[in-house]
């Protein structure tokens, strides 16, 4: 038996499809079998070399399957069986940082993933881009019975992103609530989550903002649940900034979620937030440069600045819990996914860097 992969050889190299020999399950792993993986902001920044990675190697993280082979035993201990759907978390925390003994193993000092195998030693088929994966069996989170995986799939990184960054702002005592005005930068698959996941919190305006030409995503954000969306082409930043600054007797917005990646929204965030205003940075995982800041704004504002640049299992576990409790919002969710074949991936990346997908997703 053979599955094809995607082969990842370097910045603006195209893909490789090949073939491997699907291998024994190693003792501690689950075998699964492809249902869906979504390109990430991530993948992309490795394509443009604005992020690196070692090669020759097959990327991906995003990747929702059906467990096929594994040890009964091994895998009841993490409440798992073969037949089962699950997500594969690339993430393992060391345990023993000053991080992740502080209950913030997110941010573990010395994280490690479960991606990262060798290409050339079995069972080869380590990362998302492949119609078979293998992964530690402490690294599989279930996907509740009854709930589509390719729902689970559409958001399986973005939806963590969000929720950590949320979860972060909580436990720095920043209420997000009826009283709250929001600002979400960006309408990528983070920015889609975000406003999708702020107004199941309730917040009272919930704006977007955005930018190009392309209208449909501006009306996936209103069904969504945004009240208003901006867009800094059509609209001009100044503008923008100005009518989000109207807010709260013209203070500014109580919370802004940077999930753009553009290095520009960072000090229009900045400007657009109240006095004691929450600026969420989740957005910017890559170096695309730099850009003036001034920093006396956050002094005299008394901004809370947090940055948030992984998730945990818990993240994902709640993201799931989320999906279960919102059957309102499946039939959209379906809606957003445009699926390419593994052998199709240099297609997926090329609409994906184009923009024309919400999500790009990889399927068998």
């Amino acid at each position: 038996m053979k599955a094809k992969a995607a082969v990842f050889n370097g910045a603006g190299v195209p893909f490789e499809v090949r073939e491997f020999e699907v291998t024994e399950t190693p003792s501690g792993y689950g075998r699964s079998e492809l249902i869906a993986s979504g390109v990430c902001g991530t993948d992309l920044h490795f394509y443009r070399g604005t992020l690196s990675v070692g090669t020759p190697t097959v990327i991906g993280h995003e990747f929702v399957g059906r467990l096929v082979d594994c040890d009964p035993d091994e895998a009841a201990a993490y409440g798992l069986k073969a037949g089962d759907n699950v997500i594969a978390d690339i993430a393992v925390p060391c345990g023993k940082c000053l991080l992740c003994r502080n209950g913030d193993d997110a941010n573990c000092v010395n994280m490690s993933v479960t991606n990262g195998g060798s290409i050339y030693e079995p069972p080869y088929l380590f990362g998302g881009y492949a119609e078979v994966n293998y992964t530690p069996l402490t690294n599989l989170v279930k996907i509740p019975d009854g709930l589509d995986p390719k729902i689970a799939a559409m958001f399986a990184c973005p939806g963590p992103t969000a929720i950590h960054a949320v979860r972060l702002a909580k436990q720095a005592n920043i209420r997000i609530d009826g009283d709250t005005t929001a600002v979400v930068q960006g309408l990528g698959p983070v920015g889609t989550f975000a406003v999708m996941y702020l107004k199941t919190l309730g917040v009272k305006k919930l704006y977007a903002i955005t930018a190009g030409d392309n209208k449909s995503r501006e009306e996936l954000a209103y069904r969504l649940g945004a009240d208003e969306v901006l867009n800094l082409d059509r609209d001009g930043k100044d503008r923008v900034t100005e009518k989000i600054r109207s807010e709260n007797g013209g203070l500014g917005a109580d919370l802004c979620f940077e999930a753009s990646g553009a290095p520009s929204a960072v000090p229009q965030g900045m400007n657009m937030l109240r006095n004691r205003g929450a600026y969420l940075i989740p957005g910017q995982y890559s170096n695309n440069g730099g850009v003036h800041v001034e920093p006396q704004l956050i002094t005299f504002k008394a901004l809370q600045m947090i940055g948030s640049s992984q998730y945990s299992m818990i993240d994902v576990r709640d993201y799931l819990d989320f999906l279960c409790a919102h059957e309102e919002l499946y039939e959209t969710i379906l809606s957003l996914g445009t699926y390419y074949k593994v052998s199709d991936v240099n297609r997926a990346f090329e609409d994906a860097l184009a923009g024309k997908n919400v999500k790009t997703l990889l399927v068998k």
